[in-house]
């Protein structure tokens, strides 16, 4: 007698999610396979790590598995929902490290990267798409200052000393960056129904 009527890698994703949340070995093992590359780009992506990005790919499983019940499909896909998970975790991650600063003259190389690896395109997610996007759209100056702040958990103090400004241009940027991000992916696109 066989369990489904369709082979387990056709599931929708919420089924394979309530499949790992109930421990159900089939299902956590195509769960697992469906999103280890997507969640391992993502570690990448912020990590540059490939040891640590597999060990924020693993914990971001575990923290699915324990936390599959709170998922709620009106919030975002399960795929946002994981690259989210795995984010925060790579982040903290580079947050929990001495950091390490980065050159002004390769932060404009890494921001070309940030929109154009193999690893960004796993995100290719509709959230991630639109954020990459928006940040593709700032000034190079307060992209920079962004992406300091948010990937790479720099302080505003550390970003002014690293771009030789006053702090308060720092601020400035990363708040100005900031606002334009949210009026940018708060706005309703063509086709929505509002």
């Amino acid at each position: 007698m066989q369990r489904f009527r369709f082979p387990v890698g056709r599931l929708p994703d919420e089924a394979l999610l309530s499949g790992l949340a109930t421990g159900d070995p089939e299902l956590a093992v195509t769960f697992i396979r469906r999103f280890q590359h997507t969640v391992f780009g993502v570690a990448i992506a912020v990590l540059g790590d490939p040891q640590l990005a597999e060990d924020i790919s693993q914990q971001t499983f575990e923290r699915a598995w324990r936390h599959a019940q709170i998922y709620d499909s009106r919030r975002g896909s399960v795929t946002t929902w994981l690259t989210t998970i795995a984010h925060n975790l790579a982040i903290d991650a580079v947050r929990s490290r001495r950091p390490e600063p980065v050159a002004p003259e390769d932060l404009d190389a890494l921001l070309d990267v940030v929109t154009d690896t193999p690893e960004e395109r796993a995100l290719a997610d509709e959230a991630s798409s639109n954020l990459r996007a928006a940040v593709a759209q700032l000034p190079r100056e307060q992209g920079r200052a962004l992406v300091m702040a948010g990937v790479y958990g720099m302080t505003a103090q550390q970003i002014a000393d690293l771009e030789q400004i006053p702090l308060g241009t720092a601020k400035t940027r990363i708040r100005t960056a900031m606002g334009k991000l949210r009026t940018t992916l708060t706005s309703p696109k063509r086709g929505d129904h509002a």
